[in-house]
């Protein structure tokens, strides 16, 4: 059996600063009149550029790579914007915002650039903003839905990645895009054997079976036009064969799979081949309901540099050199690599410790532990709500799962780690990475809502760690719990020096104490996670105001700590500070332990405002919500003064972004190359 024959990369793809015709591309039908030896050209030229630009920015560039010829002939073949052409994740999105006329990548992910994903606000042809994989089918299925009522002829193709079909909601659409046979819907598969690294299950097993058969239709074309050829008994003996397709086809290439669901299949498709590309998109367009484009691709084409970066193909990265790709700089320790050594360590004490990934081993920090361990972690694909439930079977079983997940996909699992893992009083410790303000990858990447949603679940304890020492604590004191989830959080990038402790007051430790002689300290300031360094500043801002303060970092921030109210009704004030949305967090939880203690004590909670985050850097959106040492500052300053008073100071409006704070101490490298750290995502 043939693999699917790919095309040669043009010569000079990432090469040279040619961009003739791609200067001249302002919208999608601009490609209706180029030629298919330029549409080979547009396609060099387009590498060239993304090489170009994202070394300089950082960014998502071996999925872009891979998918130029592909996102030419969805815009040559499909109406955007009215047909609606989604991408999955959108990370691959870098063409299509070239193709729509959007080609100033000189702010890529910064403040007041392009974002890194599709945006609404950017383009009309811009549809899903959500950046969290395996969603959009359930979208293309609900606006095809939305055509069939309004009964217009808009036409919906939907890329997904095989990587973000290991998800369950994508099957959960699938299911019901099948039961639809009318439907108009086109559904392109962007096989590249990988999600962020290669990807694993048995439905990957059954597109690496596909992607190693020859194709049933090429099979039948060919024996067409020999039996056709072949007198008297030629015709009847295709038509037989025609007929009895279903099992042929489950023969030569099993992709019966998606067949029996009721879904037309197309491919294996070369996905560099635009010609072929545009062929089957066209003939599933025409089809009167759910058609799948099988296209198959290579992440990082035309760049040698990703092509041998064998990890993840350069999916996310850093400032690098354009013709090495070697990085620029690189920060110092993170917080990712911070909790791998430790697992490692945990690994060799205790051998029923074992490690959970949803596709994303590396970027969480557990390919140390998977070298060391290989038969002790376990990488679910993009399916996190399965993770959580394995996990739970797991501890049940007599080990202790650790489960890695960035913050903000810990929120898809809610009703596992609720009903699954704390019901049932299971000993699992969700690990979450990139904790709180991430920046540069807008809205859906924050982890912002953890200790929020997580304040709910009974037993459940979280641990907010503010420096590197007390990541290994914690997580030390994490895994020793198995009668309860536990969890362990922590920021993005660069982890800074060790915050010290002066003292220990119950569970809490005393990270600054007032002045001595200080009968009745003024401010009680809760410092959570890496916002330690900005809360001492607080209080050094606070010192020069004359206003006495005692600093604690809780540790576990759920539950409060019993120590709490009693410390809270020797002072005046009490301020929590949290890199988490205000609503229902570690500040919220802090008052109602205090009313329920009975103490009557003034408090003010600073987080992050219930609002969803554009793209900048962490530092910039931490002082446009007014999360910054000066903010926050002023504001005690004016509580106190209205408390004993006095005239109230003038307070800055917390949207002004002047403030110089430094806040944003944790900010760092993390990913390849990145002295701005490079947001992995998985297709």
């Amino acid at each position: 059996m043939q693999e699917v024959p790919r095309k040669a990369c043009p010569a000079g793809a990432v090469a040279g600063d040619g961009r003739a015709l791609l200067s001249r591309i302002k919208g999608p039908r601009d490609l209706d009149r180029l030629s298919s030896e330029q549409l080979e050209q547009l396609a060099g030229e387009i590498r060239t550029f993304l090489v170009d630009e994202v070394s300089k920015t950082g960014g998502h560039l071996g999925p872009n790579l891979g998918v130029v010829e592909l996102t030419i002939a969805l815009h040559r073949v499909f109406d955007s914007p009215k047909d609606k052409v989604l991408f999955d994740t959108g990370h691959q999105s870098y063409v299509h915002k070239l193709l729509t006329g959007r080609q100033d990548f000189s702010k890529l992910k910064a403040k007041g650039g392009l974002s890194g994903y599709p945006s609404r606000a950017e383009s009309e042809h811009d549809v899903i903003e959500n950046s969290h994989a395996s969603t959009v089918l359930g979208w293309a299925e609900g606006i095809a839905k939305a055509n069939e009522v309004r009964g217009c002829d808009d036409r919906v193709a939907a890329v997904i990645g095989d990587g973000a079909l290991t998800g369950g909601m994508a099957w959960e659409a699938l299911n019901n895009i099948a039961a639809a046979k009318d439907r108009p819907l086109v559904i392109v598969v962007n096989d590249n054997e990988r999600s962020y690294a290669p990807t694993i299950g048995g439905l990957a097993n059954h597109l690496a079976t596909l992607r190693t058969t020859d194709g049933y239709e090429r099979f039948l074309a060919r024996g067409k036009d020999l039996l056709e050829r072949t007198p008297v008994v030629g015709k009847p003996l295709y038509e037989t064969l025609h007929g009895a397709k279903k099992g042929l086809k489950d023969f030569i290439a099993p992709q019966g799979m998606f067949e029996d669901l009721g879904l037309k299949y197309v491919g294996p498709i070369d996905g560099h081949d635009i010609e072929a590309l545009e062929s089957a998109l066209t003939r599933a367009k025409r089809f009167g309901g759910p058609v799948i484009v099988h296209c198959l691709t290579e992440k990082g084409r035309g760049y040698q540099p990703a092509l041998q970066d064998e990890a993840d193909r350069f999916h996310a990265v850093g400032k690098i050199h354009p013709d090495t790709g070697l990085p620029i700089s690189s920060g110092g320790k993170d917080w990712t690599s911070v909790f791998g050594d430790e697992m490692v360590e945990l690994g060799k004490e205790r051998k029923d410790i074992v490690a959970i990934t949803a596709a994303m081993l590396q970027p969480v920090g557990l390919d140390k532990f998977a070298k060391a361990f290989p038969d002790r972690v376990f990488d679910v694909g993009i399916a996190e709500q399965h993770g959580a439930v394995s996990a739970a079977g797991m501890a049940t079983g007599g080990l202790h799962p650790v489960f890695a997940v960035y913050a903000t996909f810990l929120n898809r699992a809610f009703d596992q780690v609720l009903m699954d893992v704390a019901l049932h009083k299971c000993g699992v410790t969700f690990v979450l990475d990139r904790a709180g303000i991430t920046g540069t990858d807008g809205a859906s990447h924050n982890g912002m809502w953890d200790m929020s949603i997580l304040q709910v679940v009974p037993g459940l304890r979280i641990a907010a760690p503010r420096d590197a020492d007390q990541v290994r604590a914690q997580l030390r004191e994490a895994v020793e719990v198995d009668d309860a989830p536990t969890v362990v959080r922590y920021s993005k990038g660069a982890v800074g020096p060790a915050v010290e402790a002066v003292g220990r007051i119950g569970g809490m430790d005393v990270l600054r104490e007032p002045a001595e002689g200080v009968t009745r300290p003024d401010v009680l300031l809760v410092s959570v996670g890496a916002l330690a360094p900005m809360c001492l500043e607080i209080a050094d801002l606070l010192d020069k105001q004359g206003i006495s303060t005692t600093v604690v970092d809780p540790r576990w921030v759920k539950p409060v700590d019993a120590a709490l109210p009693g410390l809270a009704a020797k002072h005046r004030v009490v301020v929590t500070v949290e890199d988490n949305v205000r609503s229902g967090g570690v500040g919220s939880a802090v008052a109602q332990a205090l009313r329920d203690a009975g103490v009557d004590v003034p408090l003010r909670d600073f987080g992050i405002p219930e609002q969803f985050l554009d793209h900048a850097s962490r530092k910039e959106v931490m002082a446009e919500i007014g999360l910054t040492a000066p903010d926050i500052a002023r504001q005690v300053t004016g509580l106190v003064s209205k408390i004993d008073g006095l005239p109230q100071p003038a307070l800055r409006s917390t949207g002004d972004t002047s403030a110089e704070s430094t806040a944003d101490a944790s900010e760092g490298a993390c990913a390849k190359g990145a002295a701005e750290p490079a947001e992995a995502t998985r297709d």
